[in-house]
């Protein structure tokens, strides 16, 4: 027969379980709200390129009209830094003709250096080498995929239910820079801005780097042939010192190759990997205006 110790032990037990059970939950509903949710539109897609649903958050102007026609900006970077955008569309008078696309990693699977690192970079992504067992393309390497998403699949998702003009730019940070730098010189018609903030162009032995100098070459040998580019490129001064040497080529060989491209570049001295994007956004879109 059960004792009244064994009675209070067991009950004590089956609370303490139920507090940690609904803890556990309350950090996962917490996280789910802050990943994987916005204050603007949400929307979900099936992707068959992909081969499952993908979120997007839209930002639609706060005078919004269906009938007019507007810009369009998509970024890599879910809802981190999402906020900065929205307050720094807010008051400038440029972005009130624009809407901002942004897509989130997925929440139950971490999609994020699958989706952005390129097909042909697979190799140390982190500024430490990952481990032997991390090395399949199934966990990242898969820029082709996500891109081909964007192209056949987001971009006529957003025309047919936005009127949008030919006035487009893709941004992206970290390993979305580098997603931003395969873009432009895999499919540079797509956009006609592009946005790299702290771009992890490092991977695997600077590749990312000598990748997009081979677009600036071919780009500089058809000369005319080739529409006009816009570049913004930033930098923390306190990054590892890998980002920052990668970060002193690709101005080297945009220096050195360029070709109907307007880039811009800038160093942002105090300023580490997190923080540098929080204070690019508003000089980019004031540069990028000033076209």
């Amino acid at each position: 027969m059960m004792t009244l110790l064994e009675k209070f032990n067991r009950t004590l037990i089956s609370r303490v379980l139920c507090i940690v059970t609904l803890t556990a939950a309350a950090v996962v509903i917490y996280k789910y709200k802050a990943h994987y949710t916005s204050n603007f539109k949400d929307v979900t897609i099936y992707s068959q390129v992909l081969n499952e649903n993908r979120k997007v958050f839209i930002r639609l102007p706060s005078n919004f009209e269906p009938k007019k026609r507007y810009s369009l900006i998509i970024r890599t970077d879910g809802n981190f830094n999402l906020a900065q955008w929205d307050s720094v569309m807010a008051e400038l008078p440029a972005q009130q003709d624009t809407i901002l696309v942004s897509i989130p990693n997925q929440f139950w699977t971490d999609t994020r250096n699958r989706d952005l690192v390129p097909p042909y970079a697979r190799q140390d992504v982190n500024t430490q080498p990952r481990p032997a067992n991390e090395n399949a393309p199934e966990i990242f390497g898969q820029a082709d995929k996500f891109l081909t998403f964007i192209d056949s699949e987001l971009l006529p998702y957003l025309e047919s239910h936005y009127n949008l003009t030919n006035n487009r730019v893709l941004s992206g940070y970290s390993a979305g820079g580098s997603f931003v730098l395969y873009t432009m010189s895999t499919k540079p018609w797509l956009f006609n801005g592009y946005f790299a903030f702290s771009p992890a162009a490092w991977y695997d032995d600077m590749t990312v780097v000598t990748e997009f100098n081979q677009f600036l070459l071919e780009r500089k040998a058809q000369q005319a042939s080739t529409q006009p580019l816009f570049l913004y490129l930033t930098v923390g001064g306190d990054e590892h010192p890998l980002m920052l040497s990668a970060f002193n080529l690709l101005q080297e060989k945009l220096t050195m190759n360029a070709s109907n491209i307007s880039w811009y570049s800038k160093v942002n001295k105090g300023l580490n990997h997190s923080t540098n994007p929080i204070h690019s956004v508003r000089p980019a879109l004031a540069v990028y205006n000033s076209q």
